[in-house]
């Protein structure tokens, strides 16, 4: 009986071991367990997040192409609407008392490198010479150009040089020329100062046609006429404005003429200088 029950108390406590093993190992399985849960929870945030950001992604992506493919809608439906002939209007003032330019060496210039370009039959250059200002509108509504160009003096208290009935110098205010710009033909979406000082005029006439051209110091009849000839030239190869604009001031370079960084191009606020095209290409 001795025996017996001290087999028995050996067998208890050998189960009590047991019991306390099996426990032991139930805990560590509990915790591998939770660590499984936890691990595949924290994989199944990072999965949808990941899910979640590239749902983002493709959403941005498939937005901006949408809106690029709007925007090339835009640019062409734009392209197809130009006119396939557009007006350029000359206008020139000489006054007597007045150190002379080569005005007419300028058109002829012009007319020369339009007639050599691609487009040249969509290009018409009207030039009115000996320009007063009570002339102004009245050239722009019989011709309702698409450009209209001054070529002569400016001065520089931001004045545009015309001539009184006496062929001599009458000064134009900046406001006046602005108003004037403002009021004139629908079509008209550039303005051209080949005149000195003009830097203001043209910053200004933006606020009512898509761009402008001036000259931020003095230029000289030789920088006037090799600008003007090769932007025109560009425009009638169907480029936009930006580019006739960049290529005018190489032709600068080109020719040798230190004048480059006269021409200044200005823009509408809402524009792109780029995407400025006057005529169609086809």
């Amino acid at each position: 009986m001795e025996r017996c029950d001290k087999a028995i108390a050996k067998s208890q406590e050998n189960i009590a071991k047991f019991q306390k093993d099996i426990a032991n190992q139930q805990q560590r399985k509990n915790e591998y367990s939770n660590k499984i849960i936890s691990e595949q929870n924290r994989l199944a945030k990072q999965s949808q997040r990941k899910t979640e950001q590239l749902n983002r992604q493709q959403s941005t992506l498939m937005d901006n192409l949408t809106m690029t493919v709007k925007n090339h809608d835009y640019e062409i439906k734009k392209l197809k609407e130009l006119p396939k002939k557009i007006i350029v209007l000359f206008l020139a003032s000489n006054p007597r008392d007045q150190e002379q330019l080569s005005l007419d060496i300028e058109v002829r210039g012009i007319e020369e490198q339009i007639s050599k370009a691609r487009h040249r039959e969509s290009i018409v250059l009207e030039s009115r010479w000996a320009v007063r200002s009570g002339d102004i509108l009245q050239h722009i509504n019989t011709c309702e150009p698409t450009i209209v160009h001054f070529s002569g003096h400016g001065s520089d208290n931001d004045e545009l040089v015309l001539m009184d009935k006496n062929d001599q110098t009458k000064l134009i205010s900046l406001e006046a020329i602005v108003q004037a710009m403002s009021v004139a033909n629908e079509n008209l979406r550039l303005v051209f100062f080949n005149t000195c000082f003009s830097y203001n005029q043209a910053a200004l006439v933006t606020e009512h046609v898509d761009c402008a051209i001036g000259m931020s110091k003095s230029i000289t009849d030789e920088a006037a006429q090799y600008f003007s000839a090769q932007f025109y030239s560009s425009l009638s190869f169907g480029l936009s404005v930006k580019k006739s604009f960049d290529q005018a001031k190489a032709a600068l370079l080109l020719e040798g003429i230190d004048e480059v960084d006269t021409p200044q191009l200005f823009v509408k606020d809402s524009l792109v200088p780029e995407e400025i095209f006057l005529l169609a290409s086809e």
